[in-house]
Order: C-alpha cells, then structure tokens, then sequence
C-alpha cells in the first residue's frame, strides 16, 4: 500500500532521543514529513522527493572519525535545509565551515539573542531581542561555512543560529522540537511555510481519502482478513478498509486469554451492531495459555504471542476459503522503533509488531494503512470515520496484552488475580473523571509474593502495581501525578476485593523514547 503526499518533508534522524518530535511538529503545521535513518538517507530522498530537509539532533560527535553525515544529495539538490544542534554541526562541518569539542557545553534552558533577522525569524523574532530555547550539545561550530551569517548567540554558542537565505539553508544550536523552546513550533512551522513555501495541506479528512484510494488499487478484488485486537489502532484500520473494500473484508477477532475484563464481548458489540462489520471472534485462549503457562523470559513470552496469532490466522484463513491480505493497525512509532537507526536494539523493544513482513507460507501480503501516523492522528482519523469519543479515547492495550503485564511465569490463576484488578484500578479511574486526563493506566501482577496481616490473619500474596503515564503519541511518557487519597482509595479496594493481592504499590517512572511499557 502506497500513498503518496506531493509536499514531503524528509528528516534524517542522526539518533536523536527527540527526533520523532520533529516529525510530529512538522505535521502540527499541516505539512507530511517522515523519519529516514542517515544510514538510508539518500535512498528515501530518491524515494520521497521532499521539498525540504531537516537534520536531527545526535549523541554522536561530528569531530570524531566516521561520525555520521548527511549525504551530499541533500546539499545538491537546491532543497530548503535546515540543521538542529548536531544537524547544524555535520552542515558546517560538511560545506566548509568548523567544529570543535568545547569546554562550555549547555544542556538545558539557556537563552538565545537574536543578533540579525533572517527568514527562520521572520515575524516571530526580531533582532535585539532574547528568547528561552533548551540546549543540548557540547561540540560548538567554531567557523562557518562561506555564505552562511551569525543570526543568533548564546552564552556557550557564539554561533547558536546561523543562515545562509540565499541558498535557504539554516543551523540552530538548540532543539525547537521540543516544549522547552516556546517559540520552536513557530520556528518550524515558519521553515515548512515561509522558507519551503509549502502550504499546509496535510489533513487526515485528505488522508482518509489518499488511503482508502490506495487500500483499494493495493487489494483489488482481493480476499481480506483483519486482526483486530480490540485497541483504537486495528479498529481504525478494520474501519478505514471496510469503507475502501466492503464485504471483502473479514475481521477477525482472537480471544487469547490476555484481554481487558469484558473486551472481547464490547469489541464484538459495537462492531457487529453499530457498523455491520463481518466479524468472527475467536477462542483461543486455551491454545495460549497452555503455550505461555510457567514461561517467564518477556521476549519468549511476545514471540510465542505472535507465532500462534499468525498460526490462528492461518486457520481461520483456510476456514473462510483462503485470503490474499492481512490488516494490521501498524503505527508509525513501531515502523520507526522497529528500525535500527543507530545500532541500537530497537529490533526488541518492537518484537510484538510484525512490521517486517510475514511468513512466506501465509500467502498473504500486508495492509498497513496506519502506518504512516503517529497514536493522536490515528484517533482523528477515528472520529473521522465515525467510532465514538469514549472508544477513540481508550487507552492503548499492547499486543501481547497481560502477558507482560505480568512478569514472571503466567498462570491462568495470577491472570484473574491481574484482570480483576486492572478492572478495579480503571472504575476508579473514570469514576474520578481522571481517565481522558492520563494517556494510558494499568495493572501489573508482579512476581512477588509478600507477608501480610488481613484482619487477624497472616496472608502471603502478590504486590500489585499501578501505572499510569501522560503523553501525546505514547514515544516519551511521565506518570501521572495522583493524590494520596485516590492511591489509597484505589488500594483499598484491589486488597478488599481481590483475593490474592496483600499490597500495592505506584510506579513512577518515566518512559523516554524506544522503552517498551514494563519489562
């Protein structure tokens, strides 16, 4: 399935923890912009044919040997530029300018004066003037490639913005990405618009049509199976297909045993009566369980999940006379974790998604058509096409579901345990008005059993876990801040009414980018 967007913003991603933030900035302004690794950079700008190109920020030096670069097709080709922190380091250093390691380095709020106006400014801000922006570099560029100016300072970056408007190429030292730099959507936004002269377009009513266009030259009069979980993703997906395909479509529903209280009953409800979807549930929940039963190793666990989910399709494939496709809610957060951009085990941290294709003996290809948006567009999208605001709003569920939700070996016993608690914790959650304020809360049986005094007797069960996380697009995440009365009250109830669990505990991690949800 291909769609393709005429004004493309490509961002080559040099490793930065940040680099999705980019993207989704971008496609605040209304303009497509996708992530390519500096590895295959050179391949997605033949792909893509952007209209402008971002370089991202880096943990990697640009005065090392074999530190990364941009190639030099970006630099021939007369495309709007721009370079944030490292980006803006490998253009100096690649057009003739210098780096150097630096002595004062800045990590955090620092402050920038604006020493001569240029077009990244351009009504936003005026020389003499001083801004916040938030720092993170200690390389600094010493000299500046030829026609290229000084356009802003910081205390430890005498050249902390930098412009050449003849050939649109500009360098910030700091990072507009991110919420830190108020005015850095505005300076974005002003590169896309003003700068590219793209227009701001994109919208998800333009990709509902682009997709269901490209659904259908993919499928043809091809057979369609869904695997449809439940979550907003692969109903989104399930949805945007049958609008495209119809009655070619079979949603197929597989009930593991690792599902939400009640979900597989709701999930049948709303789509056989409300949108006429052909849908078959599946019980499979004896074939998992007995596969997962006593297994511990998390990454053991997510690879027997996928195997007999595929094993499970195949099967009801061959029941229905065979299918040419499989639907998959893939997102662009798992396209992007799924890819090692920079040697790193990203591999892992997205086992659970099939996004590198599927076994050769399913005969079938893959539709993706959510694979190009970011969690909060696909909910868009969703609204779009009709699903109601308390089922958009619903908090993601992981493919795997509680099987890592509960470490250590699983039994169908700690999975009640989990189910009946998780179930506690949310009524809790929505009867506070609480849940559409949090991205995403949960339940986690651990792996521990602790003494306990109920009454006037000694107990010895679980701990249970609480999570819960704010976020935009589920690629960086901070808990929730609750009250200690809400915490008490939910604890309460777990303990009183679950029999199992003596204690219960908050977790209050964060979760920065390419971490999986618990283990």
């Amino acid at each position: 399935m291909t769609i393709t967007h005429p004004d493309t913003v490509l961002i080559i991603d040099f490793g930065s923890q940040v680099t999705q933030l980019i993207a989704r900035r971008v496609r605040e302004a209304g303009v497509y912009s996708e992530i390519a690794p500096f590895q295959s950079a050179e391949e997605a700008y033949l792909r893509l044919k952007p209209k402008a190109v971002i370089l991202s920020g880096s943990p990697a030096s640009t005065v090392e040997i074999d530190s990364p670069r941009a190639p030099d097709v970006i630099f021939q080709s007369g495309v709007p530029v721009l370079g944030i922190c490292y980006g803006e380091q490998t253009m100096c250093a690649q057009l003739g300018g210098k780096v150097e390691s630096s002595d004062h380095r800045e990590f955090g709020r620092a402050f920038l004066e604006i020493e001569e106006d240029c077009g990244l400014f351009a009504g936003i801000w005026a020389p003499g003037t001083r801004h916040q922006v938030w720092m993170s570099h200690g390389d600094r560029v010493t000299a500046l490639p030829p026609g290229f100016k000084v356009v802003g300072t910081s205390a430890g970056a005498p050249f902390a913005a930098i412009a050449d408007d003849k050939r649109k190429y500009y360098g910030v030292q700091f990072h507009p990405e991110v919420v830190h730099t108020p005015d850095g959507a505005k300076l974005l936004a002003n590169f896309v618009h003003r700068i590219a002269g793209l227009k701001g377009d994109w919208t998800m009513a333009a990709y509902r049509e682009q997709a269901v266009d490209a659904i259908r030259a993919q499928v043809g009069s091809g057979k369609v199976i869904c695997a449809l979980s439940g979550g907003v993703d692969s109903s989104v997906a399930a949805l945007l297909t049958h609008e495209a395909v119809g009655e070619q479509l079979t949603c197929i529903l597989v009930d593991h045993g690792l599902m939400r209280k009640n979900e597989a009953a709701e999930v049948v409800s709303m789509f056989r009566e409300h949108y006429n979807v052909p849908l078959v549930l599946v019980d499979a929940s004896d074939r998992f369980l007995s596969a997962l039963e006593g297994e511990t190793d998390p990454e053991k666990k997510r690879k027997t999940i996928g195997r007999l989910f595929i094993e499970v399709f195949e099967d009801e494939a061959k029941k229905l006379g065979g299918a040419d496709f499989l639907v998959q809610g893939t997102l662009y957060p798992d396209v992007i974790e799924s890819v090692s951009f920079t040697g790193g085990p990203s591999v892992t941290i997205k086992s659970h998604h099939n996004v590198g294709g599927l076994p050769e003996r399913m005969n079938m290809k893959l539709v993706e058509p959510l694979r190009e948006l970011f969690k909060d567009e696909v909910r868009v999208l969703g609204r779009k096409l009709g699903l109601p605001d308390h089922f958009i709003g619903r908090h993601p569920f992981p493919g795997p579901g509680l099987a890592i939700r509960c470490p250590g070996g699983i039994t169908r016993e700690k999975l009640e345990i989990l189910r009946a608690a998780d179930a506690i914790y949310l009524d809790e959650i929505r009867k506070s008005g609480l849940y559409d304020a949090i991205w995403q809360a949960f339940a986690v049986l651990l792996p521990v059993q602790t003494v306990g005094v109920m009454g006037d007797g000694r107990t010895y069960e679980y701990v249970c876990a609480l999570r819960a996380v704010t976020s935009v697009d589920g690629m960086t995440a901070d808990f929730y801040h609750f009250d200690m009365e809400f915490l008490g009250r939910a604890a309460t109830r777990i303990i009183n009414e679950v029999r199992g669990i003596n204690r219960v505990v908050y977790d209050v991690t964060s979760k920065p980018p390419g971490t999986i949800e618990w283990e």
